[in-house]
């Protein structure tokens, strides 16, 4: 996904120490570390006690090897013995924790998790086929007033501003009562165009210096001129931003699923974006694309942090890859078809390809991180396609129009018809009748 000017891999999750690396959610408490992400959770070790021979010695190796360490990882933090990993807790020390292997696929203990995969759940009878299956909503960014902060808003002449926070919220209220009707349970991780967080940029302003302090920036300017301005990672104002809405806000959406909500699986909804340049003058791309996302492919040095090498350890023992790469194969196939997009080829290390549809990658993005279940991440679209954004202007409507040239369905009716597909192929397939 697009971000404009946004320096990925190291500068994000730069070192804090000291009162500015708390965690700013109460529901994910802190203390102050020297080896977390950025407003990252001093992790509990103890944890991971759940996990005790749950877990063979070969699975472990392929989920650690072909799905969330495919890019390499040092073999002092995880040491794999026949038996049992030693797991390095703290960089910079020799405490370790123990994980014990199932000597064998029968010999496993049972895994005691909050989520339920549809192949566990009971005939649903009469009431629907998603019946008993818990299914959170989550539209991705801010949108309304937030939108231009985010970058991701954009205009052009007197058409009405693209913003993918608004676009992902009228899809989740659009795709609500669809999964109601089939029997599901629906939360919304957001249902307003405004963030869950109750922090806003002033609140970060100590960790903004000192993220800049850390880079080796002495004497940031205050404030920045706008999406376009070349120097504007290194301002205090664009980074106190940054850690408002990319941070604190999903860590916010976390801890609202793992804590309250509990679903049996996230959709993290959102749209796809190209490089622009001046938002009040973009420019509008001949592609069109689709990708889906689930947790995977950490970078070595993410997993230097203590807290990244604690989630990555729990998305894996948790086993929720199996469960998110076949529900995101499934509903790529659907949406493909409603669609007619082409998969997306990244062109970057940070992703591993997972699957055999081609649409379905491996990448360590905050979210899929840290919820603690089932997370499937959909990237359809390019919202400055010439082709989207036709369709986008064209707004929400009922039955079908001309659009383009074409009798299509609105986008996000499209959109929702392509998830509400895959749901349906995937229980059909898994759950039992």
């Amino acid at each position: 996904m697009f971000r404009s000017l946004v320096t990925h891999g190291l500068a994000f999750f730069l070192l804090l120490t000291g009162p500015a690396a708390r965690a700013v959610d109460e529901e994910l408490p802190n203390e102050s570390a020297s080896n977390l992400s950025t407003l990252g959770r001093k992790p509990d070790w103890s944890e991971l006690e759940k996990y005790q021979a749950t877990i063979t010695h070969d699975e472990f190796v392929h989920l650690l090897n072909d799905v969330y360490c495919s890019r390499g990882y040092n073999p002092e933090l995880i040491k794999i013995e026949p038996d049992a990993a030693r797991i390095l807790t703290a960089t910079g020390t020799q405490n370790y924790v123990v994980l014990h292997f199932a000597k064998s696929e029968a010999d496993r203990l049972p895994l005691t998790q909050w989520w339920t995969a549809p192949s566990a759940l009971s005939a649903p009878g009469g009431a629907g086929p998603l019946a008993g299956f818990h299914i959170a909503l989550d539209p991705g960014h801010l949108g309304g007033t937030w939108a231009k902060m985010e970058e991701r808003w954009f205009k052009i002449g007197e058409a009405p501003p693209v913003q993918e926070g608004d676009m992902t919220l009228r899809v989740a209220q659009l795709l609500a009562p669809r999964l109601e009707s089939l029997g599901a349970r629906v939360s919304f991780v957001r249902d307003k165009p405004e963030p869950i967080t109750p922090y806003r940029p002033s609140d970060f302003e100590a960790t903004a210096r000192q993220f800049l302090e850390h880079a080796g920036i002495a004497n940031p300017r205050e404030s920045f001129d706008g999406p376009a301005d070349p120097e504007k990672e290194h301002t205090v104002g664009w980074q106190r931003e940054l850690l408002f809405y990319r941070n604190s806000e999903i860590r916010r959406r976390a801890s609202l699923v793992n804590f309250r909500l509990q679903p049996d699986l996230v959709l993290a909804l959102h749209f796809n974006a190209e490089p622009w340049g001046d938002s009040n003058h973009p420019t509008l791309t001949p592609n069109n694309h689709l990708h889906l996302l689930v947790n995977g492919a950490y970078l070595p040095p993410e997993l230097e942090l203590d807290d990244e090498r604690f989630e990555m350890l729990q998305k894996l023992l948790s086993r929720a890859f199996p469960e998110e790469l076949a529900l995101a194969e499934t509903i790529a196939g659907t949406m493909a078809k409603r669609t007619g997009l082409p998969p997306y080829h990244y062109k970057t290390e940070n992703v591993t390809p997972v699957g055999t549809s081609g649409y379905v990658y491996a990448r360590n993005l905050m979210a899929t991180r840290l919820y603690r279940c089932p997370t499937v991440y959909l990237e359809p679209y390019v919202m400055n396609s010439r082709a989207v954004f036709v369709r986008v202007k064209a707004g929400d409507y009922e039955g079908t129009r001309r659009v383009a040239g074409k009798i299509r369905p609105s986008i996000y009716r499209e959109y929702v018809d392509g998830v509400v597909d895959g749901l349906l192929a995937y229980f059909k397939k898994t759950r039992p009748l």
